[in-house]
C-alpha cells in the first residue's frame, strides 16, 4: 500500500495531476478548456488518492492512474482515446525519468543521508519537488512551443 499523507497529497499529488491533466491537451495537441481542465484534475486527484489507498502490489497504482487518466482525459476533457493514452503513457515515462534524475543528483550530493530523507514523508516530498518542476518545464515548453506553431486544435466533441 502506497498511502498518502495529507501534506503528500496537497504539495506533491495535486499539483502533478495538474500538470498531468496538462500534458493530456499538450501531448493532444488540443487547447485547454480551463473550466474543464480544473475539474479533469481534481477528479483525477481524487481518483489519485483512493488508488494509492488501496491493498495493492507497487506499480499497479501506476497502471491504474494511467487508465483513469485515460479516462478523464477522453470523457472530460474530450480529449481522442488514442492521444489520451499516449499522453498518458508519455507521461508516465517523464516522471519516471525527472524522479530518476532527481534522484541521482541527490544520491550525489547527499550520499547516505538520502535513505533517511526518502523514509520521511515530508523531506521526501520537498526533495522530489525538483522532478515535479523538471516534468512542467517539459510539458509546458512543450505547449508553448506547438502554440506559436498553431499547432493546437479544439477536442474532438
Amino acid at each position: 500500500m502506497l498511502k498518502l499523507t495529507m501534506f503528500e497529497f496537497v504539495i506533491r499529488s495535486i499539483p502533478e495531476v495538474f500538470v498531468f491533466m496538462f500534458a493530456a491537451y499538450a501531448f493532444s495537441k488540443t487547447k485547454i478548456d480551463k473550466k474543464i481542465y480544473i475539474l479533469s484534475s481534481l477528479l483525477l486527484a481524487v481518483a489519485v488518492f483512493v488508488i494509492r489507498a488501496l491493498p495493492i502490489n507497487y506499480g499497479v497504482h501506476t497502471i491504474l492512474n494511467i487508465s483513469f487518466m485515460t479516462i478523464i482525459s477522453n470523457s472530460i476533457n474530450k480529449i481522442e482515446i488514442i492521444s489520451s493514452v499516449k499522453a498518458a503513457i508519455i507521461m508516465a515515462i517523464i516522471l519516471f525519468a525527472s524522479e530518476g534524475i532527481n534522484v541521482f543528483i541527490l544520491k550525489f550530493l547527499l550520499g547516505d543521508r538520502l535513505t533517511m530523507i526518502l523514509s520521511n514523508p515530508v523531506l521526501k516530498t520537498i526533495y522530489g519537488l525538483p522532478s515535479l518542476l523538471i516534468l512542467a518545464s517539459i510539458v509546458i515548453g512543450y505547449y508553448i512551443f506547438l502554440g506559436k506553431r498553431n499547432k493546437l486544435r479544439n477536442g474532438y466533441y
